[in-house]
Order: C-alpha cells, then structure tokens, then sequence
C-alpha cells in the first residue's frame, strides 16, 4: 500500500440519516474518484437502493464495504479526530474551520497514524446539536449568504477535493509531546458518560438542567485530545469523587484511611 492510500484508508466519511439513497451512491462516485473508499452510513432511511447504485457509476464497492450503523457513535469508532460539516452556524460552540484547513487537520492526523471522520448531516435538517458536539470543530464551505446550501453530494465532494490535493502536496504530522495518540471516540464516550454521573452523584447542577455544562465540557476535553492513560486519571478522580460523595451521604462508612 502505498503512502498515499495508506493516509486515505485512515479517513472516513460520515453520512448521517441520509434521506435520498441516491445522495448516498453520489457521495460514494465523488470520493471514489478522489481516492477514498471508506463511506459510514448512521440511519440511512433507504439503504442498499438501486437509486444509490445507479448513481455511484462504478463505485460498488464503496457502497458494498460501507458501514451501517444506528449511531454516530458506532460510526465514529476507533477515530480520534471527527469534523463535522454544517451549513450554518449552531448553538454549539465550537471552533469553526475552513474546508482546507480542516483537510490540512485530517491529513496530519492521519499521517499521526489516527483514524479521522467527517461527519455530513441529513439533507434537510444537516447535523443536529447533539451530533456536533461529537466533533472536534465545525467545517463550513464558504458559499455565499443567500444561498448557502449545497447538495449533500456536493458538499463531500468540496472535502474529498481539498483533501486530494492536500495529500498530493506536503502534509506536516505534528507529533504530540507525549508521542501518545488520543482517545478514540468509544473511550471519549465512556469518559463523558462517567463525567455526567459524577457530577450528578456530587450534585453539582443543583437541579438545573445539566445541558449546557455537559456541552461545554464536551468542548474542553475534546479540543484537549486526551489520551487513554490521562483518561484512566481521569477516571479515578471521578470515582473517588463518587466515593466520597456517598460518605457524605451516608450510604456508605469511611474507612480509616478516609
């Protein structure tokens, strides 16, 4: 395998609740004929569809390897760095990047020996809150003001383009300090889901919806990029934060080295 496909082979494309099954064959032909062949389908309404076939034009085997999956989740496992492409901007703060930078990202990483995900929303709706706050930043496509949106076939094509002509010139890997790679995106979710129960278990919100804050840390740790021995720390902050809640409360008795 060559350096080139070896990078394409470490980045996937994330089509989430598809509507039109043939978008889906679209979006397979336009990054086929820009060397990628790694295609997530979340909650495709029709899928496999002889409309998807007809306009892949040649590109079967990128609809036969894809990936179907109920959850973005499940389709972002194994990545370490997910971009998600949106039209318009969202009441999720995130950091928001140009096609090109994102692809100049996306091929770093992958150069790192990550695996990365851009993450496409549904025809009409594009990505929800929720879906976003899964990705490391926002992608926007700079068209213009009035008529901004474009075809879900169209807008994969833009980024299997830059990243094409990104990994035909010189892509820079930085490496982190600590030459670890980043949590991939199940240990990012195990750790968020540990970290609302502890903060629940200390009761933190007081009552108040948990939305916002949980949003806003989802931002912090995931532009910090932990990696899996920071999140095992991590992981023992918060259960012994959870302990001590409950001897507070009584439920359980303080040892004597409490």
């Amino acid at each position: 395998m060559s350096a080139e496909s070896d990078l394409a082979a470490r980045i996937r494309y994330v089509l989430v609740r598809t509507s039109h099954p043939g978008n889906i064959g679209s979006a397979a032909r336009a990054i086929r004929t820009m060397g990628f062949d790694r295609m997530a389908l979340v909650a495709p309404q029709k899928f496999p569809d002889r409309e998807a076939s007809a306009l892949a034009a040649g590109a079967d085997d990128v609809l036969e390897n894809a990936l179907v999956s109920d959850g973005l989740v499940d389709a972002l496992a194994g990545t370490s760095l997910a971009l998600g492409l949106s039209a318009r901007r969202r009441g999720v703060d995130l950091e928001e990047i140009t096609p090109r930078e994102a692809a100049a990202r996306a091929l770093a990483a992958a150069a790192r020996g990550e695996q990365v995900a851009l993450v496409f929303g549904n025809e009409r709706t594009g990505l929800e809150n929720e879906e976003l706050a899964r990705c490391h930043a926002m992608v926007r496509i700079p068209s213009v003001d009035d008529f901004s949106s474009l075809n879900l076939s169209q807008a994969v094509q833009v980024m299997a383009y830059e990243l094409r002509v990104a990994s035909l010139g010189e892509v820079s890997a930085p490496v982190r300090a600590d030459a670890e790679p980043p949590a991939d995106a199940a240990q990012m979710e195990r750790f968020f889901e540990h970290l609302s129960q502890m903060l629940d278990d200390i009761d933190f919100h007081k009552g108040r919806a948990p939305t916002t804050i949980m949003l806003r840390l989802r931002k912090l740790f995931q532009r910090a990029q932990p990696d899996e021995r920071e999140l095992r720390v991590m992981h023992g902050i918060f259960a012994d934060a959870q302990r001590m809640a409950q001897i507070a409360s009584g439920k359980i008795k303080a040892s004597k080295n409490d």
